[in-house]
């Protein structure tokens, strides 16, 4: 069971075109802004449509897929974990911030099936 320990799994639609950090080291990493939908019927039986927004961030050799493949609209599904993080804003209040790290990608609808972050560069195309 240990194995299931902070695991976040997402499909949904990348909501504006992810935000591309090119370190000084010349590392790179990504911001995806993610949409998921629900729908469900509340206590009237009216249908209710609910959007969840989740960010997401890449790092390492996935930034080069996002970069190349993940655009406004595009319909993805990640796995990783989820994160915690607060800083000070500008006027003193302090910001809390949930974010998801991806530990694995897949583009849906085309391109490669699956990119696996968790293996040192390589890519696991899903077997296709």
């Amino acid at each position: 069971m240990s194995a299931l320990t902070n695991r976040v799994i997402l499909i949904g639609n990348v909501g504006i075109d992810p935000e591309i950090y090119t370190f000084s080291s010349g590392k790179k990493s990504a911001t995806i802004s993610l949409a998921t939908h629900r729908n469900f019927k509340d206590a009237k039986g009216e249908l209710v449509e609910e959007t969840m927004w989740h960010r997401v961030m890449v790092y390492g050799k996935l930034t080069e897929i996002v970069e190349k493949f993940v655009h406004k609209g595009r319909k993805i599904g990640i796995e990783g974990r989820l994160t915690y993080r607060q800083y000070d804003a500008a006027d003193g209040t302090k910001k809390y911030v949930t974010e998801v790290i991806c530990e694995q990608l897949e583009l849906l609808g085309g391109g490669p099936a699956i990119v696996d972050h968790s293996m040192e560069g390589a890519y696991n195309t899903g077997g296709s």
